[in-house]
């Protein structure tokens, strides 16, 4: 059974992995949109977003 759960889990990173790294990707676009409009709200909004999905991305990287 341990098995099983291990490798559903893997199954579940390796489609995890990608939509977080898009996200990643998305995010940065719109930090550069945000600095260069001079937008500082939308830049620390962005850049905490930024911060949970490096989380996200460490978390299902490990495992």
């Amino acid at each position: 059974m341990k098995h099983v759960m291990e490798a559903l889990r893997k199954r579940e990173a390796e489609e995890k992995l990608p939509v977080i790294r898009m996200e990643i990707d998305y995010e940065l676009v719109t930090l550069h949109d945000a600095m260069i409009g001079g937008d500082v709200e939308q830049m620390k909004k962005t850049k905490r977003r930024l911060s949970e999905l490096r989380k996200q991305l460490i978390e299902w990287s490990i495992e």
